[in-house]
């Protein structure tokens, strides 16, 4: 037996020196054991060591999770590879605001469109995002139909896009459909000229209570400019511009649609800081109490003046060669009025007298006024 296994042995390493080539070289052993590995199952790590990296293979949910796919992204955060692909989308400013006026929109749609369609409507809001308007664009389910509105008051455009599933729950409803029946939808064809002037009415009732959602915080008026259905000419920004994406939700028993408003942050720069606001009325960094006590505190405030007979320039060396008995002459007569200062600032003015043993100043007005008759003076002389 012993003989036997050591007869298969050397058989063995001629067989192997055989295919190696017959040189036995190093390097060519090693590749051939590699072989033998894989051939035993254990390839992929044999491979994986030699290139230096780890033979564990991964499972789905380490897969996922480096793809940034793992499902926990309730909270909106993305990690991993799908965090890097998103890198380039900016976040921008919340506006707490926004969330307040249109939850007041919802509630005056509800009712305006419940009186336009003499139907049941339930109008729901769900959500208020930031993206990009080239993006929005792009993302469009078409076939739709995009208003183009103009904000007067803020002196810029604004967007609507009513779905199809709504254009045609809204023309069934106007029209007399049954209830309780999905609309009928037609595709692959253009919208008549009926179905634009029904959508036009209802982005008319739309826009009213739009108005008035935003009048508390700012007054403005919506007014309709355009109807397209191709989204290339409802172009308002430039498309990496950021913009605020209101979604809302029209359901009318079993039928209903989606309804988006997009406003661009040029157009909602004038009342940007009213928007910041968490609730209406509140003001960033002012506290009116404590005004009302500096106010009080500075008129009750003791300042020294100083009463400026007359003033002249002199050279350095004028005064350096002054000597006791020489006197100084300047300008003022005795009628002439003297400026009463406050370190360096200017306050009163009027003519000097005296009031019993004392010498006094005659308040007549402000030195502001002498100031600028002074300046205008020795301009008229310049010139």
């Amino acid at each position: 037996m012993a003989d036997d296994e050591e007869i298969d042995e050397e058989a063995m390493a001629a067989e192997w020196e055989a295919m190696a080539g017959g040189d036995g070289g190093g390097d060519d052993q090693d590749a051939m054991a590699a072989e033998w590995e894989a051939m035993a199952g254990g390839g992929d790590e044999g491979e994986a060591e030699e290139e230096g990296v780890p033979g564990r293979v991964l499972d789905q949910n380490e897969i996922d999770s480096l793809l940034g796919f793992d499902g926990d992204m309730a909270d909106g955060e993305t990690t991993g590879i799908h965090a890097l692909i998103n890198s380039a989308l900016v976040s921008y400013e919340r506006l707490p605001m926004m969330d307040i006026i249109f939850d007041r929109m919802v509630r005056m749609m509800s009712t305006s469109l419940r009186n336009f369609t003499s139907d049941n409507i339930e109008v729901s809001l769900d959500n208020i995002t930031s993206v990009r308007f080239g993006d929005y664009l792009n993302s469009i389910p078409l076939p739709a139909m995009l208003a183009v509105f103009r904000a007067e008051e803020w002196d810029n455009y604004g967007l609507m896009t009513i779905d199809s599933s709504l254009i045609y729950s809204i023309v069934d409803v106007l029209l007399g459909g049954r209830r309780g029946t999905a609309a009928m939808r037609i595709e692959g064809r253009p919208y008549t000229t009926i179905e634009q002037t029904l959508v036009e009415r209802m982005i008319s009732v739309v826009m009213k209570d739009m108005c008035g959602a935003f009048e508390p915080l700012s007054p403005v008026n919506f007014t309709f400019d355009r109807l397209e259905t191709n989204p290339r000419f409802a172009t308002i920004a430039r498309p990496p511009n950021a913009a605020v994406l209101i979604k809302l939700r029209v359901d009318m028993e079993d039928r209903g649609g989606r309804l988006e408003v997009l406003f661009p942050y040029s157009t909602l720069e004038p009342i940007r800081e009213l928007l910041l606001q968490r609730f209406m009325g509140e003001k960033f960094g002012r506290d009116s109490i404590w005004e009302t006590h500096l106010a009080t505190e500075l008129w009750s405030a003791d300042v020294e003046l100083t009463a400026i007979m007359d003033e002249t320039t002199m050279s350095l060396k004028d005064i350096m060669n002054l000597e006791v008995g020489q006197t100084i002459t300047f300008n003022k007569t005795p009628t002439d009025e003297v400026v009463l200062k406050c370190g360096e600032i200017p306050m009163l003015s009027g003519p000097i007298g005296r009031s019993g043993n004392k010498v006094a100043v005659q308040i007549r007005r402000k030195a502001e006024r002498l100031i600028e008759n002074e300046e205008d003076q020795a301009m008229a002389g310049a010139g």
